[in-house]
């Protein structure tokens, strides 16, 4: 006959000697290690650790847990006198991080999690401290801290993206009588004002300010409460959690809440976007700082040289600036293509999400101050602009000149073609023809066709919303001002 006495006796003895081995090969028990009894293969152990990254995230993981021992106590899981433990001791737990002097057992904290509430244990006890996780599982959890820690460094990147912005319209505003090409297909085409291209970059970078307002309310959601997958089982109030938090709401439903990352491909998607527009204006400056155009004049602080040639002034800062655009948009693909084949609720691969997180934001922290400083600090030179204004540019104007006599702009734009046509032909600058000279290509070509060649006259001839007169690009610059002033907050 079976001896099902015997039988435990001996099972509970194994047990008690795999667990002795788990616990000191691995320097303490894991939070979920009541289920194995087996020894974990070393490279496994520093294959599932998080933690020399996620630590990071220590600030925000103690306040998610002092606001939920807080809850708890809400909730009549924790005593009052539990609950002040409990915050008193992950105080003393802030401070130890904030001081440099948290010590990492790298045996058994295997994420920030597991981290904190190791140290809690130690310093008030584990008959307190093990009861802080109650109804918490590391899935609500992290989703919790990311959110926590993401919304404190997409405000900073705001401020850092409307000072950019600030920049752009003070220079446009103080510099709106500078006149210089304007370019499609890096071919000259129509005279601007400097201040109408710089403005063409600040209004990119204006809809993307626009965009992390967007983004920052659906970071700004809170998942605490969500358990493993399934819910809360303890009577939590998840309002109130969410409201001491300064969450404005929670994640409607647990199963999404746990694995739901929407919001951290929105960052990186806004972070894309914006490297994108940072690149474009480095790419603009990068040319026309050139010796070849000479317009702008960047400050030696953002400008390198050369190794082997002393008389090279490199645009290094610029290059990055497109350079680490690439490094951004790779971290949004990581996580599309990470999250395309999860199945429902939490899965292991979720930790793969924050090393891009970290590493965009850390470049976006980067990439929007020296933006600032390379455009503050650039010099530009209107004498070179000018000189890069060519007669030909004013071709449309020559055509808009017959479009007010009522002529058809499909047939006046023949007629501007052929009287270039002519000036090629006679090897001499569009602007020297007179009205003697046009008069055979279209009969209303008057003596006052040569007002037509005037640099000056040509912008402010383009005097719509949006266009590039003086009076429009004050518009815009107080538009823009505006904004500034209703969106501060």
């Amino acid at each position: 006959m079976f001896n099902h006495t015997l039988y435990r006796v001996l099972a509970r003895s194994a047990l008690r000697k795999n667990m002795s081995t788990v616990s000191s090969s691995t320097g303490g028990a894991k939070l979920w290690g009541g289920r194995f009894t087996g020894k974990t293969d070393p490279l496994m152990e520093k294959f599932n650790n998080s933690l020399p990254f996620d630590k990071r995230l220590w600030d925000a993981d103690i306040t998610g847990s002092v606001k939920y021992a807080r809850a708890l106590e809400s909730a009549r899981i924790l005593s009052k006198m539990e609950a002040d433990a409990i915050e008193a001791g992950l105080e003393k737990v802030r401070a130890e991080w904030k001081t440099g002097v948290f010590v990492i057992h790298e045996a058994s904290d295997e994420d920030i999690h597991t981290a904190n509430e190791r140290r809690l244990g130690e310093l008030i006890g584990t008959a307190i401290a093990g009861k802080l996780h109650t109804g918490r599982s590391r899935n609500d959890q992290v989703a919790t801290d990311v959110r926590l820690w993401l919304r404190s460094e997409l405000s900073t990147l705001r401020s850092h993206t409307r000072k950019l912005i600030e920049i752009g319209v003070d220079r446009a505003r103080n510099e709106s009588d500078v006149l210089m090409p304007g370019y499609t297909h890096l071919q000259p085409a129509q005279p601007v004002r400097y201040s109408h291209w710089l403005l063409s970059h600040v209004w990119a970078w204006q809809r993307d300010c626009d965009r992390l307002d967007e983004v920052f309310k659906r970071v700004n959601v809170m998942p605490l409460g969500s358990g493993a997958l399934a819910g809360h089982a303890f009577g939590l109030d998840r309002q109130l959690l969410a409201k001491s938090l300064g969450f404005d709401n929670v994640c409607g439903n647990s199963m999404d809440a746990v694995s739901d990352r929407d919001f951290i491909i929105e960052t990186l998607s806004w972070a894309s976007l914006l490297s994108v527009h940072l690149s474009r204006f480095a790419e603009d400056v990068i040319i026309y700082s050139s010796v070849e155009y000479g317009f702008i004049k960047l400050a030696d602080a953002y400008s390198t040289g050369s190794s082997l040639m002393p008389q090279k002034k490199n645009p290094d800062a610029l290059e990055l600036l497109r350079g680490k655009s690439a490094r951004v948009i790779g971290s949004l693909n990581t996580l599309m293509i990470l999250m395309k084949g999860l199945p429902s609720t939490y899965n292991k691969d979720l930790q793969e999400d924050k090393e891009p997180l970290f590493d965009a934001i850390d470049t976006m922290h980067g990439v929007l101050p020296i933006t600032a400083g390379v455009l503050s600090t650039m010099e530009i030179r209107p004498d070179r602009m000018k000189a890069r204004l060519a007669p030909e540019m004013l071709a449309t104007d020559l055509a808009d000149y017959l479009v007010r006599k009522g002529v058809p702009f499909r047939e006046t734009h023949h007629v501007a073609g052929a009287a270039v046509k002519l000036a090629e032909d006679r090897g001499v600058a569009l602007n020297s023809l007179t009205a003697i000279d046009l008069k055979p290509l279209h009969p209303l070509f008057g003596d006052d066709v040569t007002k037509v060649w005037s640099f000056e006259a040509s912008c402010e001839s383009r005097d719509s919303e949006g266009g590039t007169s003086r009076r429009s690009v004050i518009e815009q610059c107080e538009k823009l001002t505006s904004w500034l002033k209703q969106t501060s907050t």
